[in-house]
């Protein structure tokens, strides 16, 4: 039998955390990676050069490649404060931007550096083109930028994303549509819900890809609220959020985390993006999706609250084992 094709969507310091895990399975991975940041090394090098972001795809390349941990170290260098205008720039995000710059496109670059870096499967940015996040407060008020988003005081309503250079209309990478077709399973996060899932799910193409494949669409919930983003929702509200960007109800499992953080751990830890655990709502859960695998996902490790990759990765191969015939 063929290996089982899973997609994973989303960006940020999430998504690896999967992709690490899953790599040692027997699957076929693609990754696909937002580049609607704006903020940081990933902006500078963006404005300067008007290529797609490259922080997140650097963080996904080394999650899924078996490169030595000294390699690795060396990718992810960062320059300190004081090295002038390198100050804070990661030395991966140099090599891909010198690599998009020599071949033409990031998409290109990434395609020759996983094979340099030995990466397991396949690793595809959202679109080829730097898009920009524009979110749409409850109040009306519109954000321009995925780093200016929370700073606004207010409830996000909706967010979409206009090509940062063009007003031509945003567009899947190559392949990107091809993938989604063919899965058997598609990942969604972990990772911020505004800010590093949706930017990738409101590109036209990709929406219509996610309306159209039979594959089962498995949705990571985050284990905590994020500031200027999701204040007070429950892991229903995270659901709902995302079958309403995408127009239907197309969640089929969301997998819950319901080990609890210990609160002495959450006060002597500066959670900066972090305010309280996500409050479960089952029954809010059932209405938005056909079925919930609620477990003990949570890792505690420096300072922060993450998921615990094997454990997801666990279930995610029992769901997609049980879907195959």
């Amino acid at each position: 039998m063929r290996k089982p094709k899973i997609t994973v969507i989303g960006g940020g310091t999430g998504i690896p955390v999967i992709l690490k895990s899953l790599r040692r399975e027997d699957v076929a991975i693609t990754a696909v990676v937002t580049v609607a940041d704006d903020g940081g090394s990933s902006g500078e090098l963006r404005s300067a050069m008007q290529l797609t972001p490259p922080g997140d795809l650097r963080n996904v390349l080394v999650a899924m490649s078996d490169m030595p941990k000294l390699y690795e170290q060396v990718f992810q260098y960062r320059f300190q404060e004081g090295d002038g205008a390198l100050a804070g720039h990661p030395l991966g995000n140099l090599i891909i931007a010198g690599m998009a710059e020599m071949q033409g496109s990031t998409y290109n670059a990434m395609q020759l550096l996983t094979k340099f870096f030995h990466v397991t499967g396949k690793i595809y940015p959202a679109s080829e083109s730097p898009l920009t996040l524009h979110a749409v407060f409850q109040d009306g008020h519109e954000v321009v930028g995925e780093s200016s988003i929370a700073g606004y005081e207010g409830m996000i309503d909706h967010v979409y994303v206009t090509n940062t250079y063009n007003d031509d209309k945003p567009k899947a990478s190559r392949k990107v549509v091809d993938a989604i077709l063919e899965s058997d399973m598609i990942v969604l996060g972990p990772g911020s819900l505004f800010t590093s899932i949706l930017p990738n799910l409101v590109i036209p193409e990709i929406k219509q890809a996610l309306l159209e494949t039979k594959a089962e669409v498995a949705y990571v919930c985050n284990i905590m609220t994020q500031h200027g983003e999701t204040e007070h929702f429950s892991d229903a509200d995270h659901v709902a959020v995302l079958n309403r960007h995408l127009g239907q109800d197309v969640i089929d499992t969301v997998l819950v985390n319901i080990d609890q953080v210990p609160q002495e751990y959450m006060e002597n830890n500066k959670f900066d993006e972090y305010l309280v655990q996500v409050d479960h709502d089952f029954e809010g859960l059932r209405r938005e999706c056909k079925r919930v695998i609620s477990s003990n996902f949570l890792r505690l490790e420096k300072g922060g609250a993450f998921h615990h990759g094997d454990l997801v990765v666990e279930e995610l191969m029992n769901l997609v084992r049980s879907k195959r015939p």
